[in-house]
């Protein structure tokens, strides 16, 4: 593949350039080959990079693939709000009030508001308590005794992710996880926010991923982390989870349950474009 395409890297869930989860995305991939789909999302080394297509479904207006550095998801939250924007941004224009996103975990409907998006969440793959075993495991790497997790769920809508419940926003951002312990797992973490914790959010949230780094802001969790909390009566139907303080990032998950499904958003602002040639 010689032909330039057009390439944008973004911004999500951070009012703030610079501050949120940044995603790679190449528009009309379709000449490209699997290979090289996924050289270059090890080239780049996000944490998740996007390659948009023609769709292959009826109703979608764009597809998706999905790779990290080391494999394709079926779905991941700021990669879905980062491609639609670049997709909006480039000119899409989509067939009916909200814009159709296919990929791997099927249609998902995305949502414009002003200047935020926000995905609708998926069905979980997978959900419950999570197994002793696999438990006393996770706070061995979190380095936290076992009495400290209040609760732990599997909130897996694709990517695999599980969430344990701490006591406190403190207590959730002193973590240091120990990345080995943690091998193969995606663990999420989180904490209601009080008065006196001095931040405009209602949860802390922090993301370990199985490749061994934290993730600076996480849609696919927040939207596990909130079928979980609004179906069990834990989270009221609107708020908003910090996620990204731990490591220097601002990022800002607006959660929102209507008649219409639960809803995850943020904003999303372009800072590089260019083109790719490989």
């Amino acid at each position: 593949m010689t032909t330039p395409l057009s390439f944008r890297q973004v911004d999500v869930f951070s009012g703030e350039r610079l501050r949120g989860n940044a995603l790679a995305v190449v528009h009309d991939a379709d000449g490209l080959s699997d290979a090289d789909m996924a050289a270059f999302a090890r080239w780049t080394n996000l944490s998740e990079t996007t390659f948009l297509l023609k769709p292959t479904r009826a109703g979608a207006d764009y597809r998706v693939r999905i790779f990290t550095p080391r494999e394709e998801l079926p779905f991941a939250g700021h990669p879905t709000l980062g491609s639609c924007h670049s997709w909006l941004e480039a000119g899409g224009r989509p067939a009916g009030d909200h814009v159709i996103q296919e990929c791997g975990a099927g249609l998902i409907p995305v949502r414009r508001s002003g200047e935020t998006l926000a995905f609708q969440a998926p069905p979980m793959l997978r959900t419950g308590a999570v197994e002793e075993a696999i438990l006393v495991r996770i706070m061995e790497g979190l380095g936290l005794p076992r009495e400290a997790a209040l609760a732990a769920e599997w909130v897996d809508n694709g990517p695999g992710w599980l969430a344990v419940l701490l006591a406190s926003r403190q207590t959730v951002l002193s973590v240091m996880p120990d990345f080995q312990r943690l091998r193969g797992m995606r663990v999420g973490i989180f904490a209601r926010c009080t008065a006196d914790d001095a931040t405009d959010a209602d949860i802390e949230v922090r993301g370990f991923t199985a490749a061994g780094f934290e993730d600076p802001v996480t849609g696919s969790l927040n939207a596990g982390l909130a079928c979980w909390l609004t179906s069990a009566g834990l989270a009221p139907a609107r708020y908003v989870a910090a996620q990204g303080t731990a490591i220097g990032r601002a990022g800002r998950v607006a959660v929102q349950q209507d008649g219409n499904g639960l809803w995850i958003g943020g904003s999303v602002a372009t800072v590089i474009t260019g083109t790719m040639t490989l």
